[in-house]
């Protein structure tokens, strides 16, 4: 059984009052008093998060989490400790810890850090890193290969549900980083307020609360990867911080008096034009030019048509496996639908929507119905005339731009692609945007 939060701590009062600071966020919480009776409760479940106190009686919490790791290696971690320093720190991220807390810590803390590596979907299933057939992303690919070899910064641009940070996962992987950190911050999900002390750390007294020092994730990741999903959302007064951290490689804690010095490759995500950003001023171009040293786009789902089937099989595979139905099958006019549907949500819309429907399909197959799919949702049709699949999409560009009277971002939305892919499109096929409108 999949169950939410697993707390681990010999200290009963503190085990209860953490139990009741996340029962508050309406999470299934199980807890336990010793390592021991945690690896006895992963026999019977498995857990989403686990937070665990590192200084524990007969089996610490280091222990608990390489155990943890081998057992369910997406479950995350995070440690609880009084005693904690850089190094240690940095010890328990390498052994694949989520994040760590410092005593003495509030409610609002633990939940705000719990919330953070909460994960939206989970399965019993370990997927393989990347799955694809087509040509495109088999381009991708070869370009992450070629960017894990070099140390420059990467930035992987594409629609949500695209697999931007499985892409980045893969570049750390692959690299002589791959034994170090890798520590992934999402910037759109920790307040503004907060963001800068958890990517550069604080000191003692720093601010009110601020009760210890903690380091930022920048020295966490030491020697590693740190990967920064969703840097568009980065207020600008961080994204001057970041600048110099780029161009120093040192960070300056809050409320510190020294630098410290800090070896990292960095990894940006957006699902935003940071071009139409910087236009905008709402992104620093010099910024833009340190972390754009090797762009990668990963192309939406509906531009790779021969992979919707590959992963429809794959994700029936992982599911009616894990749902003990392993006869089941799906039906030829379910998968022309699959392939029909426009896929807004991307691969994690089509891994969401099999998933629900191994679950909901009451026969020995998969059926239109059992999907559930947005009937309102556009769908990819062919028109009754036989073309090229390039004239096809040239001439779907000129009745968008014309019908938008030139307006690129209308026409992307009409064509449901990104404003950059439009753009791209338009200089492949050599359009003449002021031609295109005369005539």
């Amino acid at each position: 059984m999949i169950k939410d939060i697993l707390i681990v701590d010999d200290e009963v009062s503190m085990a209860k009052a953490m139990g009741e600071a996340l029962k508050r966020m309406k999470y299934d919480i199980d807890i336990v008093h010793s390592a021991a009776e945690a690896l006895e409760l992963f026999e019977k479940n498995i857990y989403k998060v686990v937070v665990s106190d590192v200084r524990m009686e007969k089996m610490s919490g280091k222990e608990l989490l390489k155990k943890i790791k081998k057992l369910s290696p997406k479950t995350s971690v995070i440690l609880v400790t009084a005693y904690g320093t850089v190094q240690d720190a940095v010890e328990v991220m390498k052994e694949g810890a989520s994040d760590y807390i410092l005593k003495p810590f509030s409610a609002e803390q633990l939940q705000n850090t719990v919330r953070r590596y909460f994960p939206s979907d989970f399965s019993l299933q370990k997927f393989r890193e990347i799955i694809f057939k087509s040509k495109s992303m088999e381009k991708v690919l070869k370009l992450a290969e070629k960017a894990a070899m070099v140390n420059a910064p990467v930035l992987i641009q594409g629609e949500s549900g695209t697999g931007k940070e499985m892409l980045a996962r893969y570049i750390h992987k692959n690299s002589s980083r791959k034994d170090k950190p890798y520590i992934a911050v999402n910037c759109a999900a920790i307040p503004e307020n907060l963001l800068e002390s958890e990517l550069f750390g604080y000191e003692k007294g720093a601010f009110t609360g601020a009760t210890s020092s903690k380091p930022g994730k920048f020295e966490l990741a030491d020697g590693g990867t740190i990967v920064l999903d969703e840097i568009g959302e980065l207020h600008s007064s961080l994204q001057s911080k970041l600048l110099r951290v780029l161009q120093e490689g040192e960070v300056d804690r809050l409320g510190g008096v020294k630098t410290i010095p800090v070896d990292v490759r960095l990894i940006s995500i957006t699902n935003k034009d940071l071009n139409e950003l910087v236009s905008e001023g709402k992104f620093r171009e010099d910024l833009f030019f340190r972390i754009n040293v090797i762009p990668i786009e990963i192309p939406p789902l509906r531009e790779r048509p021969e992979d919707i089937e590959y992963l429809t099989t794959y994700f029936l595979n992982v599911y009616r496996e894990e749902n003990g139905k392993k006869e089941l099958k799906i039906s030829a006019k379910t998968l022309k639908l699959l392939k029909e549907y426009s896929w807004p949500g991307n691969v994690r819309e089509l891994q969401n929507i099999i998933q629900r429907a191994v679950i909901f399909a009451g026969g020995k197959e998969i059926n239109p119905e059992d999907l559930f799919l947005d009937k309102n949702r556009k769908k990819i049709k062919l028109s009754d005339e036989l073309v090229r699949l390039d004239e096809m999409e040239r001439r779907m560009i000129i009745m968008a731009l014309k019908k938008t009277l030139g307006n690129r971002k209308k026409a992307a939305e009409i064509l449901g692609i990104s404003e950059r892919t439009l753009r791209n499109k338009v200089k492949e096929y050599e359009l003449n945007i002021e031609e295109i409108l005369r005539s």
